[in-house]
């Protein structure tokens, strides 16, 4: 039994009936060739899951909807932390500081973005200057302190480093948190939103 797909999580068995008839050639082939989509934040109907398809390039991003009956297979980011060094040498890199720091934390994290797809699919979509993305699993309130030496213990790794952190009500970023005198922008399904704490809920549903 799979559980409920949740956003960042790649899905595999997107069907091509699936897709709108206005798509994207790169979308059919992308589909065609077996690849896998990734969650996206968006209300839909109980039996469907607001998803995403990269192309290969940048700019290619379609949004759309798989039916939930179809997921075959679902890889969530925190099942991407144990790089292969011999198969993804310049990964692995960059992660090695970083594993280091997290995984003192006891928190739970994972790697979402191109790099997650190529660890998750072994397709070369990333090179040496690529960003990383990480989400951190954060049902409990972070205080600012800790976030700001959580933001500082990852600034010496290689590259740029983009975090994201996961509150029950949707996400946020690590620096947005970290640096905010105000509000800070959550990413929900139901549209983002500026909130002063994005673990109340009350602020979120206002």
């Amino acid at each position: 039994m799979i559980s409920a797909p949740q956003a960042h999580d790649l899905l595999w068995g997107m069907p091509l009936s699936a897709l709108p008839e206005q798509t994207p050639d790169w979308v059919w082939q992308a589909i065609a060739a077996g690849q896998p989509v990734v969650v996206r934040r968006a209300i839909t109907e109980p039996d469907q899951v607001a998803v995403g398809i990269r192309g290969a390039q940048r700019q290619q991003r379609f949004a759309c909807l798989m039916p939930k009956m179809s997921i075959q297979r679902m890889v969530k980011p925190e099942q991407l932390i144990d790089v292969n060094a011999e198969l993804f040498p310049v990964i692995a890199e960059k992660i090695q500081p970083i594993f280091q720091v997290l995984q003192a934390t006891g928190w739970t994290w994972g790697i979402t973005g191109s790099t997650g797809f190529e660890l998750a699919t072994g397709l070369q979509v990333t090179h040496a200057n690529s960003d990383l993305d990480l989400l951190i699993r954060m049902p409990n309130a972070l205080a600012k302190a800790d976030a700001k030496a959580l933001l500082a213990a990852l600034q010496p790794s290689l590259g740029r480093i983009d975090v994201q952190l996961q509150t029950p009500y949707g996400g946020v970023a690590l620096a947005d948190w970290a640096n905010s005198r105000h509000q800070v922008l959550l990413k929900r399904a139901e549209g983002a939103v500026l909130v002063d704490n994005p673990w109340v809920m009350q602020e979120v549903c206002a």
